[in-house]
């Protein structure tokens, strides 16, 4: 980057380790303060099946990001059009700027088979001309000709402490008071996410300001909802209250909540009411409905099938501990 050239990147980690801002940060090395103008754009393209699509992308005169995964099915249509056009576009002032203009794809594990494939022609064939950086959360579900050629970065989640540093740092500078016993709360709350705590401090300081160490940290409706669905699935076991779990998976749904989220903050809740035993039942299945999850395409229905599976398993293992204990009296 320093000489002005860089290979294709895939940059991967947690989600709010901090992606998206190292991109930026790499964006502005090269570009300078031209980065920061950005500006919104729709696009439209036609599958062969002549079928209009349009997606909305943001960028500068040096960049453009866009989650292609935003049209579903229709992805690599996108991907193959959409980098075949910036790839053909002659930089301005080409003397002042790199030779190249830089494609920011995210969310790539989401994208299709058939879009990972056609980008990783794409990506070949205009490597001259541009520069993908790819952000995802896991590369597991990126296929291996496009991890090899690229240059794969992990970001980890930031330490507790580093968060604790940045959350008062910010707090500083938006003259706010803030304990270190409660940027450490926060960042523990916030399970190593640095977005999710700078919106818990922000929640904070809406609520009281001066802050105090012993405040009580807010926590998304969203989480407080789900655990309450948990909550729920645990106290019966019966086919009316699966219809009352999807009413509220629906919901979660509705407010784009994503998918892979609910189930795995439904996991943690049910899990935390299991014994041991159970628990090692409930993660088989909860991994073989995960990958269903994913390889679907309607979320609701492997959501509610892993909440049925679960009440019948749950709902045997009750039963079986209680005939126990009858015979034990006996």
């Amino acid at each position: 980057v320093a000489n002005g050239d860089f290979p294709h990147f895939l940059i991967f980690g947690p989600n709010g380790s901090g992606k998206k801002t190292r991109i930026q940060c790499l964006l502005h090395a090269l570009y300078g303060d031209g980065i920061q103008s950005l500006r919104i754009e729709n696009h439209e393209y036609e599958t062969p099946s002549r079928k209009k699509i349009e997606i909305t992308t943001i960028g500068s005169n040096f960049h453009i990001q866009v989650n292609p995964s935003d049209v579903g099915i229709y992805d690599r249509v996108v991907i193959q059009e959409l980098i075949k056009t910036i790839a053909q576009t002659k930089q301005i002032n080409i003397n002042e700027q790199r030779t190249f203009k830089v494609i920011v794809l995210v969310e790539v594990d989401k994208l299709t088979r058939d879009a990972q494939h056609g980008l990783r022609r794409t990506m070949e064939k205009y490597v001259s001309s541009c520069r993908l950086i790819l952000c995802c959360n896991s590369t597991s579900r990126v296929i291996p000709a496009i991890r090899s050629r690229c240059l794969a970065i992990r970001v980890a989640a930031p330490t507790i402490d580093e968060i604790s540093k940045i959350l008062k740092k910010v707090a500083n500078f938006e003259g706010i008071q803030l304990s270190t016993d409660l940027a450490n709360r926060i960042g523990e709350k916030s399970q190593r996410n640095l977005r999710k705590a700078l919106l818990m401090l922000q929640t904070c300081a809406t609520q009281k300001v001066p802050l105090t160490k012993d405040q009580p940290i807010m926590e998304p409706d969203w989480e407080i909802y789900l655990r309450d669905t948990a909550r729920m699935i645990g106290e019966q076991q019966t086919p009316q209250r699966i219809l009352e779990a999807r009413e509220r998976l629906y919901e979660l749904i509705a407010h784009c909540i994503p998918a892979e989220i609910i189930f795995k903050g439904l996991l943690e809740e049910l899990l935390a009411n299991c014994d041991d035993v159970l628990k090692i039942q409930i993660t088989q299945i909860a991994a073989e409905y995960e990958h269903r999850l994913r390889q679907g395409s309607k979320e609701i229905f492997h959501l509610e099938a892993f909440i049925a599976k679960f009440m019948c398993i749950y709902k045997q293992h009750m039963q079986s501990m209680a005939s126990g204990l009858d015979e034990d009296f006996d």
